[in-house]
């Protein structure tokens, strides 16, 4: 028989052979909603030995589609129609999916599956590991909103005025609501319910099981801003300009902040330390409490931000549309870091949103680049448009130096 005593040696040692299995790093996250998660921070963990690399991935057009992260690879749509899977590590195109569309929207990927929609009016089911096509649903219009998967199905707002929910499994439609107008916004689901905006003014509730109403909040103006959900609390921005807190059940306001100009930039909350973070079309980007709406602190672009910003650490990030990406301190406002690869003479808006992977940066921007930013060190690949203008800035030395001797010839 084994005693006591040398069952609770076994039991330790037991524990201690087990420890190497449960700190093992575990596999990627599911990237189910635009932004990551209903609170839109848009980070996820490195894995151990993940080593992270700076670089520019040229798409060959501009990318507004935010992208999504798993398993090392990220993957993002451009204005060219093409869906792209990229090796983070070393940049290498893992594959590539052509679609008859722009791509705005963002990709949601849920049990190797990936979700995006696409302006020739198709929702794509993908295989994320080859760009296989699963299948693919038809809708009446072009989709520019994010997909959201949920409880085996994926949700998403079309341009035909209405909000889908389909089976992830099959394809098949589950059921659809007729909103006002289109729907550009991005579904958040949280407890059985379905959160949207559209163009129609509105702000709805719907019950994501039936597609049944719940409530509508009307605001001043479009809502193409994608709700973020936090302790209760739907916080949205409206075309009006004010930024919005309902309350998830009822749909009551709980307040309102005014930013000077409309608001197609989504909420971030970093739920710590109750901030709310947001831009606006008159280059605004603020920091608000989601308890009260109260103003913490604002800093000023000078041109639209229509990016949503992420949360990495200690830092917030976002693109704006004066070709910069900040990186600000979260509780400061102070700027560390304005990336900015077009040198003026080249600047293109930054109208996606920026995704964090530990401490790299990922954003697409209009000049079809994709950025890898490690933000810690401050570190970027050398742009393609520095040596542009390199070329440029020797080509008017050339000239000059060729005036100055026709000048002096003519002596």
């Amino acid at each position: 028989m084994i005693g006591k005593k040398n069952f609770i040696i076994g039991f330790i040692l037991m524990g201690f052979l087990a420890l190497p299995f449960s700190f093992a790093p575990v596999a990627a996250a599911d990237w189910p909603v635009f932004q990551q998660n209903l609170n839109h921070t848009g980070f996820i963990a490195q894995p151990a030995d993940f080593t992270p690399s700076i670089w520019n991935f040229n798409a060959g057009a501009a990318i507004n589609s935010s992208a999504a992260i798993l398993d090392e690879t990220i993957f993002f749509g451009s204005s060219n129609g093409n869906i792209y899977a990229v090796n983070l590590e070393n940049e290498s195109k893992v594959w590539t999916y052509k679609t008859g569309g722009i791509i705005d929207s963002a990709p949601s990927i849920v049990n190797s599956t990936l979700y995006i929609g696409s302006m020739d009016d198709y929702l794509y089911s993908l295989n994320p590991s080859t760009g296989g096509l699963l299948w693919n649903y038809k809708t009446g219009g072009s989709i520019e909103s994010s997909t959201t998967v949920d409880s085996g199905m994926v949700y998403f707002g079309s341009d035909d005025e209405n909000i889908y929910a389909i089976n992830t499994t099959n394809g098949t439609l589950s059921w659809n609501y007729k909103t006002g107008r289109a729907v550009k916004s991005s579904p958040a689901v949280y407890n059985g319910t379905l959160y949207v905006g559209s163009d129609d003014g509105n702000v709805y509730a719907l019950n994501s099981t039936t597609g049944s109403l719940i409530w509508d909040y009307t605001t001043g103006d479009m809502v193409v801003s994608s709700p973020a959900v936090y302790n209760g609390t739907v916080y949205i921005g409206s075309n009006d300009g004010d930024i919005y807190a309902l309350n998830s059940t009822t749909g009551s306001k709980i307040w309102e902040y005014y930013m000077g100009s409309q608001v197609e930039s989504s909420p971030t909350i970093d739920g710590n330390y109750y901030n709310l973070y947001v831009g606006s079309d008159n280059g605004q980007f603020s920091c608000l409490d989601t308890r009260t709406g109260e103003h913490k602190w604002s800093i000023q672009t000078g041109a639209a931000i229509k990016s949503t910003a992420a949360i990495s650490g200690n830092r917030t990030v976002f693109g704006c549309d004066n070709g910069n990406v900040y990186i600000l301190n979260k509780y400061s406002s102070d700027i560390e870091w304005a990336f900015d690869p077009g040198y003026y003479l080249f600047n293109a808006p930054f109208s996606s949103s920026p995704v964090a992977y530990g401490n790299m940066t990922y954003i697409g921007g209009n000049d079809g680049y994709l950025y890898a930013l490690n933000i810690d060190k401050q570190n970027s690949a050398t742009p393609i448009f520095l040596y542009y203008e390199a070329a440029i800035a020797i080509l008017v030395i050339i000239g000059l130096i060729a005036l100055r001797r026709i000048r002096n010839n003519r002596k």
